[in-house]
């Protein structure tokens, strides 16, 4: 496969984006994992909890709602979540000062078990992330579609993108890039399509030093 020069894609996103600065300016980056090790791992769960709200509906609702959201679940403490009974989950997606959805209530739950599991293999679910390869992102984005609860689509990736994990998302401009260039040629969710976009996304990364977020930002920025 040849693939476009990074310089190429980076140059066009310039152009289109406002120049050099305004579109350095712009651009997220990942956290080190030294940083990436000092969330707390009730944080995980608040930030899968909170983006698995916001799907279907406004996220400056979803965000308004998040103080209520942070006292009913005790600030997501692991612990806590998991010795709640049945009949208090019940209760507290009847809650009126949250979103009232019991199924996505119910994967708080889930969630906290999914990060407890990587605990007992790992000194925090920090931990596990922050030392997932970036060169293999895809297979995380599969572990927490398969371990966890609506974690699959884009919630995951940019649930990881929002906390500083390195990683590429696969929004509309992404995807669209990545079939006129002739990388994904089947659905984007497809273990072919994933795979070819991590190796595309390697290439660039080792080509430019750039990281897999700056990267996809590019990319995304330099599509019309």
């Amino acid at each position: 496969m040849q693939y476009e020069p990074f310089e190429t894609i980076y140059q066009r996103a310039v152009i289109r984006h406002g120049g050099i600065q305004q579109l350095e300016a712009t651009l997220i980056k990942p956290l080190t994992k030294e940083k990436l090790l000092q969330h707390k791992d009730d944080r995980w769960l608040a930030a899968f909890s909170q983006k698995i709200f916001q799907s279907g509906i406004s996220w400056q609702v979803v965000r308004n709602k998040w103080p209520a959201f942070e006292e009913v679940f005790f600030n997501f403490d692991i612990e806590k979540m998991l010795l709640l009974p049945d009949e208090v989950w019940e209760k507290k997606a009847q809650d009126p000062r949250i979103i009232r959805h019991f199924g996505k209530v119910l994967t708080i739950k889930e969630n906290a078990f999914m990060i407890h599991n990587r605990q007992k293999n790992h000194s925090s679910f920090s931990q596990f992330i922050a030392d997932w390869p970036v060169n293999d992102i895809v297979n995380l984005w599969a572990y927490l579609k398969k371990s966890g609860a609506r974690l699959g689509g884009n919630t995951g990736p940019y649930t990881l993108r929002v906390m500083g994990k390195d990683t590429f998302l696969l929004t509309k401009d992404v995807e669209r890039y990545l079939r006129q260039h002739g990388i994904i040629t089947t659905g984007k969710n497809t273990l072919s399509a994933l795979n070819c976009a991590q190796d595309a996304f390697n290439h660039w990364h080792k080509e430019s030093g750039r990281s897999l977020t700056e990267i996809s930002q590019c990319i995304a920025f330099s599509v019309n």
